[in-house]
């Protein structure tokens, strides 16, 4: 790197990623910057040695899924371009290091070929099977090789916290990074995480604290969802398209879904926490893409003030969905009676509500069949966007019945029919 000078901070937590270990991890909630500084440290690591590095995460179905548009934009931000380039499935340096993508799960035996690494960097590790760990680690034993892993912790028993937290490896630096530590936490981010502190400790605490995910016995989406690259097929049922209108710190949501038999997909949001209403068709137009200016989208009729002011600024289709007794069970049964509930990953905000929504426990930890508030904005903009499809599938002139007890405050109880399949 002669006669090359760049620019970088880091966080002090991250200054770990300039000297020598075999493993290198950093754990913890989200705006900690991890994926950035990892980023940065390795296009800097590059380019005053030549390296092979891999950049790996347990399921890659295309390069979409990778770290490569970390890198790309981490060579913009930094100024790099000149020294970088970028190709549609590798990047490589001025000195010819090389940055290769690949999946543990999703193509092993790529990593035969792959034993001249110098750097794996393991990207969302949390979701890396003990399979994978054991297969991939005997593989990076090149002279000085060294093994990155950068993920938010889900369970206690998940193997990545196992190996790395709980019992870590000999010559490792293990540190635990979250938004506390980021001087640089974006004002938006900010937001999100004041946002869900204020409305479930517990989740927050899990999101962005770094803690692990308790109660997933009570989580309504439990094995019913999975977050998977994909594209819409031909012969499939959509787009269908709903919204979530928030106000003060509470989110504004929107969604994009498919459906193809008996499984739900959802490719695009929209997501922002105090969100200004002139703000929020920009906000749909860079989650959704402009495309859904030209399609119908339901939308919660709690706010007709909303709708008429996205009607008159680009966005004419949008309607109230329909919003009476038992329409909230109809619409939380509806979407857990699907086989399969694919999330694309870039809808980063409905992954993380699949895993928190989730129903009230009672002091003895049973699950109560009444559902815990927040963490379902992107699911009621789901609910909202199907309204046609769950109304026929109610018999002509046929409403549910109410429960017995039923108040304005609790208008997420479920009626009993619904509790059954919990």
């Amino acid at each position: 790197m002669s006669g090359v000078a760049i620019e970088a901070q880091f966080p002090e937590k991250l200054e770990f990623l300039f000297r020598p270990a075999r493993y290198k991890v950093a754990w913890g909630g989200r705006g900690g910057a991890k994926s950035w500084n990892f980023a940065r440290a390795l296009l800097i690591h590059a380019l005053q040695k030549r390296l092979r590095i891999l950049c790996a995460r347990e399921l890659q179905n295309s390069i979409a899924d990778s770290v490569h548009q970390v890198l790309a934009d981490q060579i913009d931000l930094l100024g790099l371009g000149a020294l970088y380039s970028i190709q549609q499935t590798t990047i490589t340096s001025h000195n010819g290091s090389t940055f290769i993508f690949s999946g543990l799960k999703s193509n092993p035996d790529s990593l035969k070929s792959k034993e001249g690494i110098d750097i794996l960097w393991v990207e969302e590790a949390q979701t890396v099977s003990s399979a994978s760990w054991e297969k991939v680690i005997p593989t990076i034993r090149k002279e000085g090789s060294e093994i990155w892993v950068s993920f938010n912790p889900d369970l206690e028993t998940d193997p990545t916290y196992q190996r790395f937290v709980v019992h870590p490896p000999p010559d490792s630096v293990v540190v635990k990074i979250g938004w506390e530590d980021n001087p640089w936490l974006p004002e938006v981010l900010r937001k999100e995480k004041d946002y869900i502190y204020s409305i479930d400790a517990e989740a927050a605490e899990h999101v962005w604290g770094g803690g692990l995910r308790k109660n997933c016995i009570a989580a309504v989406l439990r094995g019913r969802y999975v977050v998977e690259s994909f594209e819409p097929g031909k012969d499939w049922d959509g787009p269908y398209y709903g919204g979530d209108w928030g106000y003060g710190v509470d989110p504004t949501a929107a969604v994009e879904e498919w459906v193809n038999g008996r499984a739900l997909y959802i490719r695009r949001e929209a997501y922002g926490v105090g969100v200004d209403l002139d703000d929020t068709p920009a906000l749909f137009d860079v989650g959704l893409g402009p495309v859904a200016r030209k399609h119908v989208m339901r939308a919660d009729s709690a706010r007709p003030e909303t709708i008429n002011h996205m009607r008159r600024h680009g966005y004419p289709l949008v309607i109230a969905a329909h919003k009476g007794p038992g329409s909230v069970d109809d619409g939380v049964e509806h979407l857990r009676s699907y086989e399969k509930i694919v999330i694309h990953p870039s809808c980063i905000h409905t992954a993380e509500e699949a895993r928190l929504w989730s129903y009230k426990l009672n002091s003895a930890g049973d699950v109560l069949p009444i559902l815990k508030d927040g963490n379902d904005n992107c699911f009621d903009a789901a609910r909202y966007g199907l309204e046609p499809i769950i109304r026929a599938g109610k018999p002509k002139g046929q409403e549910p019945p109410k429960p017995e007890k039923r108040h304005d405050y609790d208008r997420k109880e479920p009626n009993a029919e619904s509790w059954k399949t919990v």
